[in-house]
């Protein structure tokens, strides 16, 4: 019986995984697709992502919402929240996060404009500001700049470009004066002295989330057994990041596991690891959703009209499966 049922197994196929179409933009604000993915994550959950790369966060968000893709990992757009709002698709995890300390989200400016003056961040208005599109975290980033630096948001040229690398070439060539630009874009323009560094997000205006993890209305509904495996596979990463680069209170600092980590997001994002290291986000632990922080941007969003209806935070949210912060948390940031 014991030869029989060896013979049994060896003659068995194991079970083809499932495959799940997943949005990201293969950055660093996407670590943990990267370390899920190279820790095969995913594959022992039976999961076995068929990835589709953009260049701009809201396509995510319509891809997922149409049904296009089944899970997306990107920024807290209008786009997404109007989605959301429409029952397409709902929040169920957070993403990265500006922090102090970690500078993922830098605010550039043009060599040309910096050598005409535009030299703190108190010298955005006027002066054009690229973004990928309008109605995104980018826009939102800058308000709260604004907010925190005491100028007029609206005296600011914005310039939608559509695109990261649309705004790179921008940049370089002194089409776009400034930009709230990513890391992984950034330093290519920063080692080259094409762009200069005059601040970054999660210094100028403290803990901002920035980017979510959502799935599609129909599997959340009908496959909620494959939305729980793709959580318990992504929140086993986002573990292993914060044990790499935050200390027990979350501030950023360097673990034993730090250098390992590094280098998987470096092939992620094709950029030597000396160069990833200088532009990490926060990312919570457990991947919490800050309920209180996205009702924050809601409300923003609506007040400048790229949210027609009044939304809450519960209503974005998919309860059954996100984690909700602690209110705590700010103390932490």
């Amino acid at each position: 019986l014991a030869v029989l049922g060896l013979l049994f197994a060896v003659a068995t196929p194991k079970a083809a995984a499932e495959t799940i179409r997943f949005g990201v933009s293969q950055i660093a604000n996407d670590s943990p697709v990267a370390i899920a993915l190279a820790k095969g994550y995913f594959k022992a959950e039976g999961l076995q992502p068929k990835l589709t790369i953009f260049h701009a966060q809201a396509p995510i968000a319509v891809a997922v919402g149409s049904g296009s893709l089944d899970f997306g990992d990107a920024a807290q757009t209008a786009a997404l929240y109007n989605l959301a709002h429409a029952g397409r698709t709902r929040v169920i995890a957070s993403g990265a996060a500006e922090a102090p300390g970690f500078h993922t989200l830098a605010v550039v400016v043009s060599d040309k404009a910096y050598d005409a003056g535009l030299k703190s961040p108190r010298d955005l208005p006027g002066p054009s500001y690229a973004l990928t599109q309008m109605g995104t975290g980018l826009e939102y980033s800058l308000a709260e700049i604004a907010k925190r630096e005491g100028f007029d948001f609206n005296a600011v040229k914005l310039l939608p470009l559509q695109s990261n690398p649309n705004i790179a070439s921008a940049l370089a060539g002194g089409r776009a004066d400034s930009a709230s630009f990513d890391m992984t874009n950034a330093l290519p323009l920063i080692e080259k002295h094409q762009v200069h560094v005059i601040g970054y997000v999660g210094d100028l205006v403290g803990y901002n989330p920035a980017f979510v993890v959502f799935a599609s209305r129909n599997m959340l509904d009908h496959h909620p057994g494959t939305v729980k495996r793709f959580l318990a596979a992504y929140r086993k990463a986002t573990n292993d990041y914060y044990k790499a680069f935050a200390d027990a209170a979350g501030k950023r600092k360097n673990e034993a596991t730090a250098p390992a980590t590094v280098a998987m997001i470096a092939k992620w994002v094709h950029q030597p690891p000396s160069r990833v290291e200088l532009g990490l986000p926060y990312i919570d632990r457990e991947g919490r959703v800050d309920m209180a922080a996205m009702q924050d941007q809601l409300d923003w969003y609506h007040s400048i009209g790229a949210l027609k209806p009044k939304m809450r935070a519960r209503d974005v949210v998919d309860t059954r499966f996100a984690i909700e912060m602690p209110q705590q948390r700010a103390a932490a940031h």
